[in-house]
């Protein structure tokens, strides 16, 4: 089992700790409840020091990104980020991830904890056809998510830079709470604004004792992963391992909008095969209309009591006060406003297919 950097801290701070991907990570401070309100109301901050990140590097970078992400890696700029994914040869995904672009010949992957491993292996697979420089940079840096509406103005003191001025998915490295060379990106995973700050994990206890100094008057706390969870969970964010796995497509998960078929890339021909016959199975979202807990796993009905799906992520929402999810189901029952029924504990409770995001700020 891995420690981040900051595992000290939040055995301190009477985190309750869970194993994560491999990581000793803190689930929950003061409860699931409290942590997600001050995150849409004020300010919070993750360690998310779990995620991975890889350096491309090279002439022929670009082109190995090309062919290994699906999305149009052509279309960033230095200073811009991008959500896409990497495809797998058999009509799946091998992971979702953020490509940063920081020069015409110099990229950070970052990718999912749980798929460091795997992913490190299918990208230099296709390396071998390339010939980029790839270094794992994951077991060096941490990463600090600064999130919530209050953010922008509690961080601000910690840096010259005009923190407001940084559209959504772009970044900056500069000096932040004194430390130089930080990635201040403006991306995150829970719908409420606010950064990520990448550091060094020799000074990533700095930069933590500094966020909190300076976002103390403002109500700043941290933040566990089971608020994480229904965090992106309302804003309809997909999940590794739950929503998005080796079996299912970027069209089927509703990921058409990072699938570029204008360049060549892994299993691109089958993809745009399904883009343009429609699939059986979509990722839906619901939201019950009866009192319950939707979980992953759980059966999802039609009104004869025939199984026409199964939920991938599902929760209490805090902001709401309902059962949300999200499931694959099966055409034509995934269209919006369809009445469906969640298997919940041998009961079928009434749900139906809404349109995303289920919270709007």
């Amino acid at each position: 089992m891995k420690n981040t950097a900051l595992t000290a801290v939040h055995e301190s701070l009477g985190a309750k700790m869970v194993p994560f991907a491999g990581f000793n990570m803190p689930v929950s401070y003061e409860g699931i409840n409290i942590e997600h309100e001050t995150v849409r109301t004020g300010v919070g901050v993750f360690d998310v020091s779990h995620m991975g990140e890889f350096l491309v590097e090279g002439p022929s970078a670009i082109d190995l990104l090309q062919k290994v992400c699906s999305n149009d890696v052509s279309k960033l700029v230095p200073g811009k980020a991008q959500y896409s994914c990497f495809p797998n040869e058999t009509g799946g995904i091998v992971d979702d991830l953020i490509v940063y672009m920081f020069a015409p010949e110099k990229y950070m992957l970052v990718v999912n904890a749980s798929n460091i491993d795997k992913d490190w292996a299918h990208i230099n697979s296709y390396n071998e056809t390339y010939g980029a420089a790839l270094r794992n940079l994951s077991d060096t840096y941490s990463l600090l998510a600064i999130q919530g509406p209050k953010a922008v103005e509690a961080m601000q003191s910690l840096t010259k830079l005009s923190l407001k001025d940084i559209p959504f998915y772009h970044f900056e490295v500069g000096s932040f709470a004194g430390l130089d060379n930080l990635i201040i990106s403006a991306t995150g995973y829970t719908g409420s604004g606010g950064f990520e700050i990448y550091c060094k994990n020799e000074v990533a206890k700095q930069l933590w004792d500094k966020v909190f100094e300076a976002g103390a008057s403002y109500g700043i706390k941290p933040i566990g992963l089971a608020a994480r969870d229904t965090l992106r969970l309302e804003m309809g964010y997909c999940l590794y391992g739950n929503d998005l796995n080796d079996s299912t497509s970027p069209i089927e998960a509703g990921l058409g909008w990072i699938t570029k078929f204008t360049k060549d890339f892994v299993n691109a021909p089958a993809l745009l095969a399904q883009k343009e016959t429609g699939v059986f199975k979509k990722l839906t979202a619901f939201s019950l209309t009866e009192r319950g807990i939707p979980r992953q796993g759980y059966a999802i009905l039609d009104a004869q009591g025939n199984k026409i799906g199964t939920v991938t992520s599902g929760t209490m929402s805090p902001s709401l006060g309902v059962g949300i999810g999200l499931g694959y189901i099966d055409a034509p029952h995934h269209t919006l406003d369809t009445d469906i029924f969640i298997e919940v504990r041998n009961k079928s409770l009434a749900a139906k297919v809404v349109k995303l995001p289920f919270y709007k700020a």
